[in-house]
């Protein structure tokens, strides 16, 4: 608790903490996901809430809308396009 951050105000410009994302990988454009960014301790990949320290989070937080994302996770790299931030 010494360590809270509340949000008050979750910003849609950019991805952050908090926000919604939608995504659709560049390989295959019609297979598309979305997954809320949370803190660790709320992370919850069976309701597709993931760790914001999580290698697809860590690649798509500051990016907008439109934006190809490159990630780096332990079976390899992949690309993703921003679709939406809620």
């Amino acid at each position: 608790i010494d360590n809270v951050t509340i949000i008050d105000e979750i910003s849609t410009d950019k991805v952050g903490v908090g926000n919604t994302v939608k995504i659709s990988y560049v390989d295959d454009e019609e297979d598309v996901d979305q997954y809320k960014i949370v803190g660790s301790q709320e992370a919850d990949p069976f309701e597709s809430k993931i760790s914001n320290e999580s290698p697809i989070a860590k690649a798509l937080m500051g990016h907008k809308v439109g934006d190809v994302v490159s990630v780096e996770s332990p079976n390899g790299s992949y690309e993703v396009k921003v679709i939406e931030i809620k």
